[in-house]
């Protein structure tokens, strides 16, 4: 890939609920990919719990990157460099990976670089498709982003659209739990949508006349409690079904919509899906119906890349590695970190 010696990155991932850790080379061949989930752990409360998490990932953090450093042959002497997530996220999880990450660099003497998660998520791509090279499109969909990116080169980002309130994973987990599904809502939502008819309730879908890229899902996750309220009230029984078909096809039609919307501006013919709901299958099916009648072709991760995981951090470290970001041993964690900032 840079055309002489292979680059090994060790990247470490905590911003949420997943410990992860892995070993990539050259930027999109994963060596190791190891990943602690504590899903299980916060179905319990119905969502994240950030105190817990913190907890669990220290509980974790040393072993799942000696997995991956055991699973990927490597020791740290043949590492190049430590990548980590240093924001956005929870902060107490990202301290985690960040002190763990600035401890395992100065020990071993290696270059330390913090990561934006959300170029963690885009970079994903890069690692089962070998073709993908920017410049491109991106939509960033995931329990606390959705994201409209234009992808100018290796590092390099102009956000075009963003969520106004809630992230569209974040609507598809409070609306799971509204309809009795529980946490995670995604998965749920787009298993339970099988059964359902997309097109047996209406709701609204907005758009942003100022800003025809922004998103906002606040308005159509309060038309589904207040559907289930008004059913409740009246004594009448709703399809759960019917509500997750219906609910998801109203958030997939404004993400496509606006993507599409991107790609016939710009003229892009490339385009990639990314983050936890870009495993979503009812996403996958329409974005590539909208993008096949466009003639652009369209790029998605295995679902194992979708969600949070390490390798896609690892991707994100080794093209920062090449454009020589380097970051000090006063590097922090940034909860509200911002795409493009360093």
């Amino acid at each position: 890939m840079n055309g002489k010696k292979d680059v090994l990155i060790l990247a470490i991932e905590s911003s949420c609920d997943e410990t992860a850790a892995a070993v990539v080379k050259n930027g999109r061949e994963v060596l190791s990919n190891i990943i602690s989930s504590q899903i299980a752990l916060h179905t319990l409360y119905g969502g994240v719990v950030p105190e817990i998490a913190s907890r669990k990932h220290i509980e974790k953090i040393n072993q799942v990157i000696e997995s991956a450093l055991s699973e990927a042959g490597s020791g740290l002497n043949e590492i190049n460099a430590v990548g980590v997530t240093y924001g956005p996220g929870l902060v107490g999880a990202l301290l985690v990976g960040v002190a763990e990450a600035k401890a395992i660099a100065y020990a071993a003497k290696k270059p330390l670089i913090g990561v934006h998660h959300i170029e963690g998520h885009i970079a994903a791509n890069f690692i089962e498709h070998e073709d993908l090279e920017p410049p491109f499109f991106s939509l960033v969909v995931s329990g606390g982003h959705t994201h409209l990116v234009r992808v100018r080169d290796y590092g390099k980002f102009d956000i075009i659209g963003r969520t106004r309130d809630d992230a569209a994973g974040e609507a598809f987990d409070k609306v799971a739990r509204a309809i009795g599904l529980g946490y995670p809502g995604g998965p749920k939502i787009d298993r339970v949508s099988k059964d359902g008819n997309p097109d047996a309730i209406f709701f609204p879908r907005a758009h942003m006349e100022d800003a025809p890229y922004d998103f906002s899902f606040s308005g159509v996750k309060s038309a589904v409690l207040n559907y289930i309220n008004g059913c409740q009230m009246k004594g009448e029984a709703y399809c759960q079904a019917d509500v997750a078909a219906s609910f998801q096809k109203a958030v997939i039609d404004v993400l496509v919509a606006n993507a599409m919307r991107a790609v016939e501006e710009y003229k892009t013919d490339k385009f990639a899906i990314a983050g936890g709901v870009a495993s979503n299958s009812a996403l996958r099916e329409a974005m590539r119906t909208a993008c096949e009648e466009r003639g652009v072709k369209l790029y998605y991760p295995s679902p194992v890349f979708c969600t949070d995981n390490a390798a896609m951090i690892g991707a994100a470290a080794y093209y920062e590695y090449r454009n020589g970001t380097r970051h000090g041993w006063d590097l922090n964690a940034v909860p509200n970190l911002k795409l493009g900032e360093r």
